[in-house]
């Protein structure tokens, strides 16, 4: 059974992303095994002088590292990802390379009607960095509007379109993983490559 990462992609206590990946943990369990990660305890980014990454970023990193695929689920904030999201990955690609070549699948729920669509796409952009360099599942976007009357009171999703939507993009994702498993002649390369970057070099 594939294992993923479920990055819940927000410092809030209280998030509807949150929520998604729960749900999507649960609903998926006969599929796959998802983890869920916090960012919230992640400290401020701050290039440290030793270059080494706090035990909290390095705990996630391995475990993106052991995982198959993750599923990043992200608000959205004046048209962005959270500042904690963008922390986070900014950790995640300093000095360190979990996220090369790893499958992922962008979730997005907000509270008004777009679902986090310019989130999804700034968050496309971040994880396509010289520095990241993940592999992001193309033309998929899950966009969860509405979200505070999206759930029941188990935290189920209530609206049968957006499952259904849902449950084909997951299992587009199982292939995707599968896909990419095969593109690995230019990991080594590659990794070499985002370890050696640094825009002070340029």
């Amino acid at each position: 059974m594939k294992k993923f990462i479920g990055l819940v992609g927000t410092n809030s206590d209280q998030s509807t992303n949150r929520t998604l990946l729960e749900f999507m943990e649960k609903h998926f369990a006969d599929k796959a095994q998802i983890e869920l990660v916090e960012i919230k305890d992640i400290p401020l980014f701050n290039k440290p002088e030793n270059k080494q990454v706090p035990k909290e970023v390095q705990i996630i990193a391995d475990k993106i590292d052991a995982a198959d695929g993750v599923v990043i689920s992200t608000p959205e904030y004046d048209h962005s990802v959270p500042a904690s999201l963008m922390n986070a990955l900014a950790w995640l690609s300093y000095g360190i390379v979990p996220l090369l070549d790893k499958p992922v699948m962008i979730t997005g729920a907000s509270y008004g009607t777009l679902g986090s669509s310019r989130a999804q796409v700034h968050l496309r952009q971040i994880l396509d960095a010289p520095e990241l360099k993940a592999r992001i599942m193309p033309s998929s976007e899950f966009l969860l509007g509405h979200s505070l009357q999206a759930f029941d009171e188990e935290g189920n999703l209530v609206d049968q379109e957006k499952l259904e939507k849902l449950e084909k993009l997951f299992e587009d994702f199982m292939i995707f993983v599968e896909i990419t498993g095969q593109l690995k002649s230019a990991y080594q390369a590659d990794k070499k490559e985002v370890e050696n970057f640094s825009w002070e070099n340029i």
